[in-house]
């Protein structure tokens, strides 16, 4: 498939179709409140950072989204346990304070769902490299959500991320396109986004009924979520795995 490549810094008249374009994240995830709070704020503040294929006839099949930030300071040093969630925090602290980035994250790379199959995440991985390269970077970061733990949301995440097949690639699929890129499983995040909510807004977004104390096994969800009747609430705290691209 042909594919234009362009940075929203480049064409700023594509930010609706980018910022509408269709994705197949569960329900759920989209209301971790630091994602909220920041995520959209990326296109238009970081418009270079953002980059979107169309197809052969001009529509936006696939996103990738990313964050400068400053990793190499006194008070910080090492990727957070905090993963997605901390490293957008720390981009927009950056920009607002003016402190100088040295390294990239990778937020989020979304292939519309019926051009999924069609290895177009590995493509937008490789676009969101040369995009950091272009601007100066030798290092590109990611807190990768890994796309078929949901399959065994009770495994272990130290266990899972270092998985590997009898050829040494990752299990996980979404894994070994980050390490066929380049990529080394670098530590896990055992924290990276939070979901905390009622156990109406959960029943809403699941149609799970909510009404038993424990963990809950939620369709798309990397492990189960606990869930508190007596208290009226549920929590979700994914896992990540931060994976580290030299450029």
């Amino acid at each position: 498939m042909e594919l234009k490549v362009s940075s929203l810094a480049e064409r700023p008249d594509a930010h609706g179709r980018v910022a509408t374009m269709d994705n197949s994240w569960p329900e759920f995830v989209t209301h971790d409140l630091v994602g909220d709070h920041h995520y959209d704020r990326i296109a238009t503040e970081f418009p270079e950072y953002v980059l979107f294929a169309e197809d052969d006839r001009g529509e936006v099949v696939a996103t990738a989204f990313s964050v400068p930030f400053a990793l190499d300071t006194e008070d910080r040093g090492e990727l957070p346990v905090r993963g997605w969630d901390e490293v957008l925090l720390w981009a927009f602290a950056d920009l607002r304070r003016g402190v100088r980035p040295d390294t990239v994250s990778a937020i989020a790379i979304i292939v519309r769902p019926d051009h999924q199959g069609r290895s177009l995440s590995g493509r937008m991985l490789s676009a969101m490299r040369d995009n950091a390269r272009a601007h100066g970077f030798s290092e590109v970061v990611a807190p990768v959500r890994p796309n078929a733990k949901h399959l065994e949301p009770h495994t272990p995440i130290e266990e899972y991320a270092h998985r590997v097949r009898p050829d040494g690639l990752p299990h996980d699929p979404w894994l070994r396109v980050h390490a066929r890129a380049g990529a080394t499983v670098h530590a896990v995040a055992p924290a990276s986004m939070t979901v905390a909510a009622s156990l109406e807004q959960w029943r809403r977004w699941t149609g799970l009924p909510f009404d038993t104390q424990g963990d809950v096994e939620v369709p798309g969800a990397l492990v189960p979520v606990r869930c508190e009747p007596e208290r009226g609430y549920a929590v979700y705290v994914e896992p990540n795995v931060w994976m580290r691209h030299p450029l």
